[in-house]
């Protein structure tokens, strides 16, 4: 589906197209317009990997809707977008605008969501090409979603883990933000483990090597698989952890990702941004137990993770403490861990304001919005200050 959009006859016609699937769009021209914003998560393999996959699809509830800005047969805009009738795998909680939109009578779903599927990871925006006018594309794009969104009788836009300079701009065109909370560790000059553990009161010190004594006492070694090091045999095993975790929550286990995608992980394309932190007792690739990460030059996220034998405190060591280390050895600005799990702060994560964009079409739920998000947001920042006062560290983090 295409349109044609001028503002004048002195100007070239912008050509806009929606896609329903990632391999409608050259990975080239994709890749290209994220520019020097190295997010593994809105790469092209990793979106197209995804659909491929069947992890996003319509029969998922995350159909794949996005756009694109064409100007001389060149692609100088992206949205990356999804048409969702659901609230799952957003890792933001909508359940009041669910029952607001139910009290009001008006359809709740579908609603249009741009993030990176299951990755609460900070950076959504467009891409927009460096010779365009940003302005100029960035309202291209804003009126083509509101068209659509008009047409088709849908209640919102969401934009979500927006980077925190681009939510200024989608504040011009009448969204309004709403913060929830993250974790994140940031480098602040260690060179190594022992120096991580000196930003700690004395009793945390002590409990951080209790833990790790407590592992190494069982036996168990944590060895880094990284790289040209990964193959299909580990991304499997990888994948039956994640399985395995997921089935140990039940209803809540949030089993989002299928087989086939945690096998085109192990792909050339993809594994040099893999990082695999595997728990044995011998050899490192028939593991008890492992987590997932993604990286790039400067950040390390946390994704994924599961076990078959249970081990106290196994879980800290190899989803935060292996990772850090390995962070502060590599360079590693700063480490996401992951949505949830308030144990995280005294393991020196600190709580971070994480945006995200919404638009409402009916102009009750707008009016009734409006208000409640200034609300929230105050309570919210309140929350995450309290949160960073009580971590067990030398040093308090300034307040928001």
């Amino acid at each position: 589906m295409q349109s044609k959009i001028s503002k004048d006859d002195s100007k070239e016609l912008f050509i806009t197209k929606w896609h329903t699937s990632m391999q409608e769009i050259p990975e080239e021209d994709w890749n290209h317009l994220l520019g020097e914003q190295d997010i593994p998560f809105y790469k092209w393999n990793w979106l197209n990997e995804l659909e491929k996959s069947k992890s996003v699809c319509n029969e998922t509830g995350w159909q794949p809707l996005h756009m694109s800005i064409w100007k001389n047969k060149q692609i100088v805009g992206l949205a990356p977008l999804y048409l969702k009738n659901h609230s799952y795998g957003e890792f933001i909680f909508d359940n009041l605008f669910l029952q607001l939109s139910q009290e009001l009578e008006v359809r709740y779903y579908p609603k249009i969501i741009g993030m990176s599927p299951f990755s609460p990871i900070e950076g959504y925006k467009f891409f927009i090409s460096q010779k365009e006018n940003q302005d100029e594309i960035t309202l291209l794009i804003m009126k083509n979603i509101d068209q659509f969104a008009i047409k088709n009788n849908i209640l919102s836009c969401n934009f979500l883990y927006v980077d925190p300079n681009w939510s200024e701009v989608a504040k011009k065109f009448n969204y309004h933000s709403w913060i929830n909370q993250q974790s994140l560790w940031q480098h602040s000059g260690e060179k190594n483990f022992s120096d991580y553990l000196t930003k700690f009161n004395a009793n945390q010190r002590r409990n951080i090597k209790r833990e790790q004594r407590s592992i190494r006492s069982s036996g168990v070694n944590i060895s880094t698989i990284e790289g040209e090091q990964i193959n299909q045999e580990i991304m499997a095993s990888m994948y039956q952890f994640y399985k395995l975790h997921c089935s140990r929550w039940g209803i809540w286990g949030s089993k989002y990702l299928s087989r086939s995608f945690f096998k085109g992980l192990a792909n050339s394309n993809q594994r040099d941004r893999i990082v695999l932190f595997s728990a044995h007792r011998g050899n490192p690739y028939d593991p008890l137990a492992m987590s997932l990460c993604i990286r790039n030059k400067e950040a390390l996220w946390g994704r994924y993770w599961g076990f078959k034998e249970k081990i106290n405190y196994l879980h800290f060591e190899v989803c935060y403490y292996s990772p850090i280390k390995w962070a502060i050895e590599q360079g590693i600005k700063k480490f996401d861990p992951g949505a949830g799990g308030s144990h995280k702060k005294r393991r020196g994560f600190n709580a971070q304001a994480r945006i995200s964009m919404h638009k409402w079409y009916d102009k009750r739920m707008e009016s009734l919005m409006k208000n409640w998000y200034q609300k929230a947001n105050s309570f919210m920042i309140q929350e995450i200050n309290a949160s960073n006062n009580e971590a067990p560290l030398k040093d308090s983090f300034k307040k928001l």
